[in-house]
């Protein structure tokens, strides 16, 4: 009998699961995920979630209060309003918000400061409960699975530098959550079902129709800092611009919109917005190589609003580049007094610690940088320190996860981890496989270290001629040879094991 491919044996698999009823628009549909899966899915991944999108805003509880209780109270009348749903504020720049499966949100700060009232707020939040609710972040993951065979690897969802070295956490999930681009019908169903939800709660629906006739003057603009936020994932079109209008008018009913008790809820954020462009452009000129420029936007950043951690965290990044170092771990410091809950100023922190040879304190600063969001240029730094404790096998395990990611500290980790585990491991980096050729069987070995290597010793079998030893003297990183072998192509069974290979530098 014909076995079935991976791709096949999956599809059948989905097949015999059986359809299920979505709980939102009640279509029938497979469901590869469970929803208790979806929860864990939503749970391990809201805090690397939240850290790659700048942290929570931690200055005005009241606000994200106010955010939480509109977003519960919109919750409570979705279909799935069963899901342990969650809303944070991020404090991120860019307009935004976001919806992982289970029910976990957020919108940025960004966002807030363009939404003109508590229906705005609404439409935005019932939005992103249906996206949760209608198992679209569920769907896109399941999609993949069926494209990709089983191996669920979704790829990073930034080209951000500062987060290029993030190391995924649920098996390549957690970034490409963030990434999910809805299609049109999935936007014109998260629009459809979020105004039945404004309406369920006492919301005007026609916030949703201005909230979109918005979006599309903003996207025909070109805004640059939409097209990379909300518009990226979101996309806006004159047919969902239509579509919300005609379905608002067949919405009856006495609703709120609330735009001064919105306004009155945002102000104390509106008079600190001056300082957030500050603390942008800083980031903006960091990222260019002009550390004075981001220094002095720091501080200009730092007079307007003192409280604010992230300013901190700019000023240190641009004193560490500037050579002051001193100065630089005590902007970490005090950005981690203000917010001990955000990645980047313990990264920050250990690395000075580590330079001015504290690392048992670095160390500290690293793990914790992990707990929040594991990065390669943590996993990096903990292996290196490690390795000079002369615990290698503690070494290897850092090495290991930092070369996950193809950033540059990545790369650095994969070429240490190579020093360290060929000599006890060279079947890792050795490959072999047998090629015919003229009627011979022919050895090829490919070194796939990222480091050249030498003394490489190999042992050949022959089921019906026994072994050949075989060596080769060097190879560098990704050569390949071929050693032809005394036996003949009769289709008597091979093998080869790698016994031994050094770092060749």
């Amino acid at each position: 009998m014909r076995r079935l491919t991976p791709w096949l044996a999956l599809l059948f698999l989905a097949i015999a699961a059986g359809c299920a009823v979505n709980p939102v628009t009640g279509r029938n549909e497979l469901h590869l995920i469970s929803e208790k899966e979806e929860i864990d899915m939503g749970r391990k991944n809201y805090t690397p979630g939240q850290q790659q999108s700048g942290g929570q805003y931690v200055l005005d509880p009241t606000l994200t209060a106010y955010v939480q209780g509109v977003g519960q109270k919109m919750a409570k009348v979705s279909d799935r309003a069963q899901l342990p749903y969650e809303f944070v504020v991020l404090n991120e720049s860019v307009p935004n918000a976001w919806a992982m499966p289970g029910g976990k949100l957020a919108i940025n700060r960004g966002l807030l400061y363009e939404l003109g009232s508590e229906a705005e707020l609404a439409a935005v939040l019932g939005h992103e409960i249906v996206h949760a609710a209608g198992r679209h972040g569920a769907r896109g993951v399941e999609s993949n699975l069926l494209i990709s065979a089983g191996a669920a690897v979704l790829s990073v969802a930034t080209s951000d530098h500062k987060y290029a070295s993030v190391i995924d956490t649920v098996a390549g999930i957690g970034a490409g959550l963030l990434g999910i681009k809805y299609g049109r019908d999935m936007e014109l169903e998260a629009d459809h079902y979020g105004m039945i939800y404004m309406q369920r709660a006492g919301y005007d629906p026609q916030a949703a129709v201005k909230l979109q006739e918005t979006f599309v003057r903003l996207a025909n603009n070109k805004s640059p800092n939409w097209l990379e936020g909300l518009f990226s994932s979101h996309p806006p079109s004159q047919e969902r611009v239509d579509e919300n209008r005609k379905f608002a008018a067949t919405m009856k009913g006495s609703f709120f919109n609330g735009e001064k008790e919105y306004q009155a809820r945002i102000a104390p954020l509106l008079k600190t917005r001056e300082a957030y462009k500050q603390f942008d452009e800083g980031e903006k000129a960091l990222k260019k190589g002009d550390a004075d420029k981001a220094l002095k936007l720091a501080e200009a950043a730092i007079k307007i609003e003192p409280r604010e951690a992230l300013f901190y965290g700019l000023r240190g990044d641009a004193r560490a580049k500037l050579g002051q170092h001193k100065e630089a771990e005590a902007d970490y410091s005090a950005a981690i007094k203000r917010n001990p809950d955000f990645y980047d100023f313990y990264l920050g922190r250990g690395t000075e610690r580590q330079r001015r040879g504290d690392k048992a304190a670095a160390m500290q600063d690293f793990a914790k940088a992990n707990s929040l969001l594991p990065t390669a240029q943590a996993h990096l730094a903990l292996g290196r320190i490690k390795q000079e404790r002369g615990e290698e096998n503690e070494a290897i395990g850092h090495f290991r996860l930092a070369a996950q990611s193809g950033s540059a500290d990545g790369k650095l980790a994969s070429v240490s981890l190579a020093r360290l585990e060929l000599p006890r491991s060279p079947g890792r980096y050795i490959a072999t496989s047998f090629e015919k050729r003229g009627g011979q069987i022919v050895l090829v070995v490919r070194n796939t270290a990222p480091v050249p290597v030498r003394g490489i010793a190999l042992v050949a079998s022959n089921a019906a001629r026994g072994q050949e030893s075989v060596r080769i003297a060097s190879l560098k990183a990704g050569e390949t040879a071929r050693v032809a072998l005394p036996w003949p192509a009769d289709g008597a069974k091979v093998g080869a094991r790698v016994t031994a290979a050094l770092v060749a530098d």
